[in-house]
């Protein structure tokens, strides 16, 4: 998963769908994060934005995938 990518060159999110707190985005790479409604705030939301306004929560979610994969990694021996 390379950020960049999937931020680069004007590249769009969608919205997808909310659901226990949190505003759930697709990049145009098929990449799903969630936007936590704590963190909105008095902003705007669209159905499409530029993804590079959304990098802060893509960096998130890939972080969080990455630890869950290291703990899984872990927890079965690998």
């Amino acid at each position: 998963m390379n950020i960049k990518e999937m931020v680069a060159e004007g590249r769009k999110v969608r919205f997808l769908r909310y659901k226990l707190g949190e505003l759930w985005y697709i990049t145009e790479t098929g990449f799903e994060f969630p936007v936590p409604i704590s963190d909105c705030g008095d902003g705007t939301f669209l159905a499409e934005d530029k993804a590079i306004l959304f990098m802060r929560y893509i960096r998130k979610h890939v972080a969080y995938l990455q630890d869950a994969k290291r703990s899984h990694d872990e927890a079965i021996g690998k």
